[in-house]
């Protein structure tokens, strides 16, 4: 029963993390920056992955979305890869969660259930991983070019998607992490697991 309880709380931050990771996709403010008059806001710029954008003190926004994949910035194409990664590799670590989980009926016997919910774990982490390296990423260049003397062009500063994907990875990385190690203890470490059933 402790067992189930555990699996069920991985898997609820798990999944949680998954859909903050994936919901930073379409997300606008990756990064934001705005020109202030002397009393309103006169335009807030922002961009993300997939476009860059101009809100003016109306709320009426233009957005030019990127002209080629292969004109842009190195950082942006591996951004969008390991996001894309991110979300896909939580996507399936999900539906094997599900088949793994002691708390399901599918998925074959308890020997099978654990080595699926032990792959499980290994996916959310991978998934955990290669967003947060994203996010990092891409905050870093942000911080970078903010700070250096050099850039006189428009500055931006970190917008909230990266501390949404932040929040998803840890997530991601902690509830993966909690379906390998409810597996640890007498026959359920991952030694045993992927010896076939054979202490070794």
């Amino acid at each position: 029963m402790a067992k189930m309880s555990i699996e069920i709380v991985a898997f609820i931050i798990s999944v949680s993390g998954f859909i903050l990771i994936s919901s930073t996709v379409p997300t606008d403010y990756w990064k934001v920056s705005t020109i202030d008059g002397t009393v309103i806001t006169t335009a807030t710029f922002w961009a993300n992955l997939w476009k860059t954008c101009v809100t003016d003190s109306t709320g009426v926004s233009n957005c030019k979305e990127f002209p080629s994949m292969l004109a842009l910035d190195a950082y942006i194409q591996v951004c969008r890869g390991l996001t894309i990664a991110g979300v896909c590799l939580g996507f399936f670590a999900s539906i094997f969660s599900l088949v793994g989980m002691k708390c399901t009926k599918i998925g074959g016997s308890e020997s099978i259930k654990r080595k699926i919910t032990f792959f499980a774990g290994m996916l959310f982490i991978l998934s955990g991983l290669s967003s947060v390296i994203a996010f990092s990423w891409y905050a870093n260049r942000i911080t970078a070019q903010f700070f250096d003397p050099m850039i006189i062009e428009q500055k931006y500063e970190l917008g909230a998607a990266l501390f949404i994907g932040w929040a998803g990875s840890s997530l991601s990385l902690l509830g993966g992490t909690i379906f390998c190690f409810s597996l640890s203890d007498d026959k359920d470490s991952p030694s045993y697991l992927w010896a076939g059933g054979t202490e070794i």
